[in-house]
């Protein structure tokens, strides 16, 4: 059986199709969402390489029609029935994210989504290391962006220089959880951050 045969029979991959999310992944936020709460009705949202969307999907869900979820991506997503998404076709290191926010909600964003995952070769320190660069740049998001006492949801790999992230991480927000969801492979070495309280980039982390 080959690779997509055998993604089809999954369960989650059946359900996210029978419930019209473009994801099996968006079961994950899901999770998260019911054991962290960390989607707040009236929200300003960033899903950080949403493409194909079914993150976006479940962060607009739980902002019950208030809020807005903006799913970025440099990759083509196709476009939402559903008004509380807007899709930015942008790179998400692209300084000019800021202004773009500011100008269409006057705000920065109160919760920062990462679901960004690189290419894996099977080589698990290597996969580990390229996953939790995605990380870094995605904290470089959040110190642009995201408001003070604000949250950031990330996947990570489970690796040989985890505590270096998490020290990263500590420096930025008061508090990190760590939560492997049930809707993960079970030989995936990825599990998620929740990180809360966002106070800023430190002096520390600047020097």
């Amino acid at each position: 059986m080959s690779f997509i045969d055998e993604r089809k029979k999954e369960f989650y991959y059946k359900r996210a199709k029978a419930e019209g999310y473009r994801s099996r992944s968006a079961f994950k936020l899901e999770e998260l969402q019911k054991k962290f709460y960390v989607i707040h009705r009236g929200d300003i949202i960033l899903d950080l390489g949403a493409a194909p969307g079914g993150w976006s999907q479940i962060a607009s869900k739980y902002l019950k029609g208030q809020g807005m979820v903006f799913a970025l991506d440099k990759r083509p997503i196709r476009p939402f029935e559903d008004k509380n998404i807007e899709i930015i076709n942008m790179d998400m290191r692209n300084k000019s994210l800021l202004d773009f926010l500011k100008e269409r909600v006057g705000t920065k964003a109160d919760l920062v989504l990462s679901d960004l995952a690189g290419d894996v070769t099977g080589n698990w320190g290597l996969d580990a290391d390229r996953q939790n660069y995605l990380v870094e740049i995605a904290l470089d998001v959040c110190d642009l962006i995201l408001k003070e006492g604000g949250t950031f949801v990330t996947k990570v790999f489970r690796g040989p220089n985890i505590k270096e992230l998490e020290n990263e991480i500590h420096q930025r927000f008061e508090k990190l959880r760590r939560y492997r969801p049930k809707a993960t492979r079970k030989k995936s070495a990825e599990e998620f951050f929740v990180c809360t309280d966002f106070r800023g980039k430190s002096d520390e982390l600047e020097g």
